[in-house]
């Protein structure tokens, strides 16, 4: 419930809101546990953003903000911060986000997809230089510890959970001993500082913006692998790319790279798929464990997308052939 106390506190700060009744509409986003308010005077409008203490990475959104503006990367503008109070004022920029353009013709969605992939190829080659100058510790960084709890995630709230496997069938057809490797392998490779979350409903799309994308939702950024984030993005289970458009945008980011002088290594497909296997195991996690322990029901319509999308990538990933049984298998039930 939005409360006369934060319309009293945004009165204060925004004196120009007092010219009229202030309009105040929710908004969901995706699976987190802050809420979000759209207040809105006349043609004037603001996002406030409540959120809890319990979760560290939430007091990190509006710093975060601030450097990644700096760095000339598209992000809401914050224009206050209350951290003893857990509150954010910042900048409504509408409605239009990647998702909704979702049945749009490729070639309209292609130049969406470009913008969100100049951004976020901003983030992964000018955020670590700056952090050092920034008085916050981001989030932990992708080690082989976070990449086989995304394993473990996926076989608990997923595998278990939700398809009902058993925990002996698990142990004996998940290739624990090669989903490991795994872990070590991407866990060795230089990182840059990723985005975590970078999916459709991520990125927004302002009307009257010159076509720029901008990123929200980044308060869990943190050292990692950039084709972690191009997978999020390309294997997303909100919206079914076409593989043709999956490697032309693959391209893409490779062909800034190369201008950029970026080094792209040669295994980077490679790489790109096994970045692929973890994060849709990290969202599978999550839709079981949202959908079930959370009772949010809605995420549960997306596990069949993302379970066919993990079926394809294992499928190209050498040393898992008793895991592309045990996706077969569940995935017969859907």
């Amino acid at each position: 419930m939005f409360s006369e106390n934060l319309i009293e506190q945004t009165l204060t700060r925004f004196p120009r809101f007092a010219a009229g009744e202030i309009k105040i509409e929710p908004v969901e986003k995706g699976g987190s546990d802050r809420k979000f308010y759209r207040l809105q005077v006349g043609g004037d409008s603001l996002m406030l953003v409540k959120y809890g203490m319990t979760r560290e990475e939430n007091r990190l959104y509006a710093p975060l903000a601030q450097l990644l503006a700096s760095l000339q990367i598209a992000v809401p503008r914050v224009f206050f911060h209350d951290a003893a109070e857990g509150l954010i004022w910042m900048e409504d920029l509408g409605e239009r986000d990647l998702w909704s353009q979702r049945d749009e013709p490729w070639p309209v969605r292609r130049v969406c997809y470009q913008a969100a992939l100049e951004q976020v190829f901003a983030l992964h080659t000018r955020a670590a230089d700056a952090l050092p100058s920034l008085p916050i510790r981001l989030m932990a960084e992708f080690n082989a510890e976070l990449y086989r709890w995304e394993q473990n995630y996926f076989f608990e709230n997923c595998l278990g959970r939700f398809f009902k496997v058993d925990e002996k069938t698990i142990a004996a057809q998940s290739d624990r001993a090669a989903l490991h490797a795994i872990a070590e392998r991407l866990s060795g490779l230089p990182r840059v500082i990723v985005h975590r979350d970078f999916q459709s409903q991520n990125i927004m799309l302002p009307q009257e913006r010159d076509g720029r994308a901008f990123l929200i939702d980044f308060q869990g950024m943190r050292p990692g692998l950039a084709p972690y984030d191009l997978a999020s993005l390309l294997y997303d289970p909100y919206v079914t790319l076409a593989a043709s458009e999956r490697g032309e945008l693959l391209n893409f980011y490779i062909a800034k790279s190369i201008d950029a002088g970026v080094r792209v290594p040669e295994d980077f497909h490679a790489t790109f798929d096994l970045c692929a296997m973890q994060r849709l195991m990290q969202a599978l996690g999550a839709y079981g464990f949202l959908g079930l322990v959370k009772e949010r029901k809605h995420f549960l319509d997306h596990i069949p997308s993302a379970m066919a999308s993990l079926r394809e990538v294992v499928a190209r990933i050498g040393g898992l052939e008793n895991l592309r049984g045990l996706l077969a298998a569940a995935s017969s039930v859907l």
